[in-house]
């Protein structure tokens, strides 16, 4: 069978640029396939009600729905209204485990969640952040999120979820993931050289500690010539955060000890590690 896998993408976070790709790298997968919707930048009611009725009309098996801050009225009624059609649903989105109450309330609810500590917001203020310094800011998170293992974890997660539609499960049936992404399992078996491990941890660490600081330049600081300097200061963080993983990846390429596990047509997942070899 084809299992029908539907992102529901709600303004932006790094996750989200690379959530539907991360299961078909190559294009070449028959036992599934994807469609998404997107709400652009917005999180207004009626962006996001144009993504879940397409979502909707399209009648996925499950349902991912990918977002900054998850637990704000517009993600929760996304979720909330894909579950009413009977469709089974993940949320990906960041560090939200500070929001006590409403954090509680998504772990003992029906819904699935991958919550990535370190896909930090960015320092979103007029007198800093244009478009340029926007992508830049997300190429170096992508990175960060790619090489510490936070992708391939995303990734494994909901290819597990695919093989339980695959083995007949609906609906209820599925269990979905309750995740939360940190340094600790992020890079747990990502690397086989120690010095690798550690750099990708401090990555993660240092791009988890960009959100505080975003926030304090974006929410708390008044003065536009106070809060610059700070948001500037946390996308410089985030830069070194991608530079400790080109080293740590550099590492690992030196030992010829990368670890590459590429999805077969039929969504098996093999594994190598020398670069001259065939996945098994």
């Amino acid at each position: 069978m084809v299992v029908k896998v539907g992102v529901a993408k709600l303004g932006n976070i790094a996750s989200g640029v690379m959530a539907e790709l991360l299961l078909d790298e190559r294009a070449d997968r028959e036992d599934m396939m994807t469609f998404m919707a997107t709400s652009g930048t917005k999180l207004q009611k009626e962006d996001v009600d144009r993504v879940v009725t397409n979502l909707k009309a399209w009648q996925p098996d499950f349902a991912i729905v990918v977002s900054p801050n998850g637990v704000l009225e517009g993600p929760t009624g996304a979720r909330e209204d894909l579950a009413a059609a009977g469709i089974p649903t993940i949320v990906i989105t960041d560090d939200v485990t500070t929001k006590k109450e409403q954090f509680a309330a998504l772990k003992e609810s029906k819904f699935g969640y991958i919550i990535v500590k370190a896909d930090s917001m960015i320092g979103a203020r007029r007198e800093f952040l244009d478009p340029i310094e926007m992508a830049d800011y997300n190429g170096n998170l992508v990175k960060v999120l790619a090489v510490t293992g936070a992708f391939r974890k995303l990734q494994t997660e909901l290819d597990k979820v695919i093989d339980q539609v695959k083995a007949g499960k609906k609906g209820d049936e599925i269990v979905l993931p309750k995740i939360v992404l940190n340094s600790d399992n992020s890079t747990k078996g990502e690397f086989n050289n120690p010095y690798a491990l550690a750099k990708a941890r401090a990555a993660y660490e240092v791009a988890q500690a960009v959100a505080g600081v975003n926030v304090k330049g974006c929410f708390m600081t008044k003065e536009w010539t106070d809060y610059v300097p700070i948001v500037a200061s946390a996308h410089e963080m985030m830069r070194v955060a991608a530079m400790l993983c080109d080293e740590a990846r550099e590492l690992e390429k030196a030992g010829d000890s990368v670890i590459r596990k590429p999805h077969k047509k039929t969504g098996e997942i093999v594994s190598k590690v020398a670069l001259i070899s065939k996945p098994e």
